[in-house]
C-alpha cells in the first residue's frame, strides 16, 4: 500500500473483488467503509446498514402536516404522539383551501410573495393581474351626491323627543318630506335676502360714486357748497358726512370690506335662515329645534 516514499498514502477498496488502491477514497456514512470510486455507492457495495437513515413522512389528514416515522419505532406509537401533541384540526383549512386569484380563469394561488391589493377595488390579485384593465376593476368608489343634510335630518328625527297630545301631527305628507322642503325653502329665501342686499348696496354705491365724480352733492348743489355746510348722511349706517368724498371713502374703507368679510364668512360657515322669523342658524339641527319649539313644529309663513 502506497509508494516507497509514501508507504501511508491511499487505501484498498473494501469490496473483495476489487481491492483497488484509491489516493482519494470514499468512506461510507453507514458502514463506515472505504471505497473506491466506483464502489461508493450503498447499491454498489450492497450496503448492510443503508436503511438506517431512512426518513419516511406521512401527511396527517386531520391537520395536513407531515409526521416523521421513527425507523426503529412502531409507526402506531409515533401518530399517537403526533396527535395527543401537535396536531392542529383548524390547520387543515389553511393547508387545502389556498385563496386564488379573482380574476376568472386564473389558477395562480395567492401567498405572500404574490398578493397585490388594488387600491381602488381593495381586492387582493395576483402579480400578473395587478393592474386595473388586468383584472376589470370598477375603480374608485364614487362618493354619494344627494341632499348634504339628509343625514342630518334623520339623526334629528331618530333623536325627536315625542310630541304633546294636544299637538297633533300633519298626515299629509312625511316628516322626511316635509322637513326637506322646509329646508329648500329656507335656504332659496336666505340665498334671495342676500342678493337683495348685496344689489341694494351696489345701486346706492353707484349713486354715490357718480354724484362725487360730477362734483354733484344729492340736493343738487356742488360739492364745494356740500362740503361748507351741508351734511351728508351714508345709507347704510346713517352716519354724517361733511363732504361727498368723505361719505365715499367710508362707504369703501368700512361697508365694501365688511361685505367682503360676510361674503367669505357666508362661503365659510354656511347659515340656515328660519322662514318664519328669518333668524339664522349655522346647524341645521339648531334649526330644526328652533322651528318645534317656536312655531309649533312648522316652517311656513
Amino acid at each position: 500500500m502506497g509508494t516507497p516514499a509514501f508507504p501511508d498514502l491511499g487505501k484498498h477498496c473494501f469490496v473483495e473483488e476489487c481491492k483497488q488502491l484509491d489516493f482519494l477514497p470514499f468512506t461510507c456514512d453507514r458502514c463506515r467503509q472505504v471505497f473506491c470510486l466506483d464502489h461508493r455507492s450503498y447499491l454498489k457495495h450492497n450496503c448492510a446498514k443503508a436503511d438506517k437513515k431512512d426518513v419516511t413522512v406521512v401527511v396527517c389528514p386531520l391537520c395536513a402536516k407531515g409526521v416523521r416515522l421513527i425507523g426503529d419505532e412502531d409507526p402506531n406509537i409515533s401518530w399517537e404522539t403526533h396527535v395527543n401533541t401537535e396536531c392542529d384540526p383548524s390547520n387543515y383549512d389553511k393547508v387545502t383551501k389556498k385563496r386564488k386569484c379573482p380574476v376568472r380563469g386564473c389558477r395562480e394561488f395567492l401567498t405572500f410573495s404574490n398578493t397585490i391589493k388594488c387600491r381602488d377595488c381593495t381586492k387582493d390579485h395576483c402579480l400578473k393581474h395587478r393592474f386595473g384593465p388586468d383584472h376589470t376593476c370598477p375603480g374608485p368608489r364614487k362618493p354619494d351626491a344627494g341632499f348634504q343634510f339628509m343625514s342630518l335630518l334623520s339623526r334629528s328625527k331618530k333623536e325627536e323627543p315625542p310630541r304633546p297630545n294636544n299637538r297633533a301631527p300633519s298626515t299629509n305628507t312625511s316628516p322626511t318630506t316635509s322637513w326637506t322642503s322646509n329646508f329648500l325653502s329656507a335656504a332659496s329665501n336666505a340665498r334671495a335676502s342676500a342678493e337683495a342686499g348685496v344689489s341694494k348696496l351696489s345701486r346706492e354705491l353707484s349713486q354715490v360714486w357718480l354724484t362725487a365724480k360730477d362734483g354733484i352733492g344729492p340736493s343738487g348743489g356742488s360739492s364745494s357748497g356740500a362740503g361748507a355746510g351741508m351734511d351728508e348722511e351714508c345709507p347704510q349706517c346713517g352716519a354724517k358726512f361733511a363732504s361727498v368724498m368723505s361719505l365715499v371713502d367710508h362707504v369703501e374703507n368700512v361697508h365694501e370690506k365688511k361685505k367682503k368679510n360676510q361674503q367669505s364668512r357666508v362661503l365659510k360657515l354656511p347659515v340656515d335662515v328660519c322662514p318664519k322669523c328669518s333668524k339664522g342658524f349655522r346647524d341645521p339641527v339648531d334649526l330644526v329645534d328652533h322651528v318645534e319649539r317656536d312655531h309649533g313644529g312648522t316652517s311656513k309663513a
